[in-house]
């Protein structure tokens, strides 16, 4: 860019930085600068300073020193005395040897320590036990230093006078050691100096004239365009990013996966957190001495202690599908059900509940029905593994339902979230027979999604219904770690500011 661009691009502020630095002969401190120069506030000159550094005008350096001032004890000592020179004092006044009681009427309590070990430390006294007492004897260097000032006490008297200033560590180390005497800070001195470019753009010279840098609907109605300048924009000068608002990446990926299904003709439902054993277990025909009913992997709850089943008939209908399979062709798990152990409440491990309680009360076909929501189990929280996760639940319900319908249902779901190459595997769930495992292939390898398959008639055929019912889960975490590339868990939901503004909305 030529020169005389650049100077048609300076505001007015950059245009009195460049010319301030020229009064002060090139080279200056930001504050000096504000002095000098026709600013309201310092962060004027700041600003311009930065853009004149953009535009290669001028150069900016920043030297970080370490300054100190005095805290709350080195208040105290330039006040009072150091602990041990009192103390000192004290064992000269009465002779050259003083007890700790005679060091008690010139000290404070927690103060006697710390005058002791200071003493030993600088040679000023020593110490002997007589008549198990403690005596303390001033030595030759300590009759010395007494008439005198030290280096350290020197040091505070003139940061008391001048604080925030530099002081010679090597000749303070002892001062530096002690608690709550000196507070250390840095601060950034900086200077600004004209470049070969500034200078030129200084010799060509330039005046400060009222300009516009913003169009406004005022400026186009009075027309105040036709009467001052307006300054030209350099496109390709730097700008500060902006971070606007937008949903949790986890949240997105909920928001694109209700609409798949939504787009397919389903609708979503919702349920509760806390569920009772009967509900969440009994009626998906899961026995009750199964191991995932154990307190090791089910969140149970005290409150409240029970959670009654009002439909006393399709309670005896489970336990009899429980016990020999009931009116269904099953043989059942050949146990003694516990309707007690159906009232225990606990934190829901699936949304499948959803699903069972929306058939109880939707018997009849159609229905294409989903939910996502949290479910609970008792993990341990590792790379893989959480506590509390996303679960994605749904079933098609129909007279004519069969399994190739329930692979092409899932097909094209997983083909709308974007993977292409898709297989199914035998498997194995207590509720579902034939079920199957969803693969997904997925940076060279692949990776298992979720579980499918047909309601058994032992869940079904206790609430009336005779048609096959469709049904799939998936964990949606596992599908998030793929979507967003991750390899841990636990980053979805740590609050990392630089992934989270850098994540695209898909």
């Amino acid at each position: 860019m030529s020169t005389i661009n650049i100077i048609k691009e300076l505001s007015i502020n950059e245009k009195k930085v460049l010319l301030t630095l020229k009064k002060l002969n090139g080279k200056s401190s930001p504050e000096m600068i504000f002095e000098s120069g026709d600013f309201q506030k310092q962060v004027e000159v700041m600003n311009s300073s930065s853009w004149l550094q953009s535009k290669k005008l001028v150069t900016f350096e920043e030297v970080i020193k370490t300054v100190y001032e005095l805290g709350k004890e080195g208040i105290k000592f330039v006040k009072n005395g150091f602990p041990e020179k009192r103390a000192l004092l004290k064992i000269i006044e009465l002779g050259g040897q003083a007890s700790l009681r005679d060091l008690s009427l010139v000290l404070e309590k927690n103060e006697i320590p710390i005058a002791i070990g200071w003493l030993k430390r600088k040679n000023w006294a020593t110490i002997k036990k007589e008549n198990n007492e403690t005596i303390l004897l001033s030595t030759e260097i300590g009759k010395k230093a007494i008439q005198m000032k030290t280096n350290d006490e020197r040091t505070l008297e003139f940061l008391l006078d001048n604080p925030k200033s530099e002081i010679d560590i090597g000749s303070n180390k002892d001062l530096l050691s002690r608690k709550n005497v000196l507070k250390e800070k840095e601060i950034i001195n900086g200077s600004i100096e004209l470049t070969n470019l500034g200078k030129d753009v200084l010799k060509i010279g330039f005046s400060i004239d009222e300009e516009i840098s913003q169009i406004t609907t005022k400026i186009i109605k009075e027309k105040e365009f036709e009467r001052k300048n307006i300054r030209p924009y350099d496109v390709n000068a730097f700008a500060p990013e902006i971070h606007g608002g937008k949903p949790h990446p986890l949240n997105h990926l909920i928001s694109n996966i209700r609409q798949i299904f939504l787009e397919m003709g389903f609708e979503e439902i919702e349920g509760n957190f806390v569920e009772s054993c009967f509900w969440n277990m009994d009626m998906l025909f899961i026995p009750q001495d199964h191991p995932a009913r154990e307190m090791q992997d089910t969140i149970y709850c005290k409150t409240p202690s029970k959670i009654l089943v009002e439909n006393t008939k399709l309670v005896d209908s489970i336990a009899q599908v429980h016990e020999n399979g009931g009116m269904t062709s099953s043989e059942g798990w050949d146990y003694k059900f516990s309707k007690d152990e159906g009232t225990r409440p606990l934190l829901r491990t699936h949304t499948t509940v959803n699903t069972i309680r929306f058939l109880s009360k939707n018997p009849n076909p159609p229905a294409k029905i989903f939910s996502i929501g949290q479910v609970f189990r008792k993990e341990n929280i590792d790379a893989t593994h959480l506590p509390m996760f996303y679960q994605i639940e749904g079933i098609v319900h129909d007279t004519d339902a069969n399994f190739q319908q329930l692979i092409g249902f899932l097909s094209e779901f997983y083909k709308r979230m974007g993977f292409e190459k898709i297989r199914f595997r035998p498997g194995y769930f207590p509720y579902t027979e034939p079920s199957m495992e969803v693969d997904v292939f997925f940076n060279d390898k692949w990776m298992e999604l979720g579980g499918s398959g047909i309601f058994r008639p032992e869940v079904t055929e206790p609430l009336g219904i005779t048609s096959p019912v469709l049904a799939w889960g998936l964990g949606l975490e596992r599908l998030a770690m793929l979507k967003f590339n991750l390899k841990d868990i636990r980053e979805l939901y740590q609050s990392d500011f630089s992934w989270l503004r850098n994540q695209p909305l898909f």
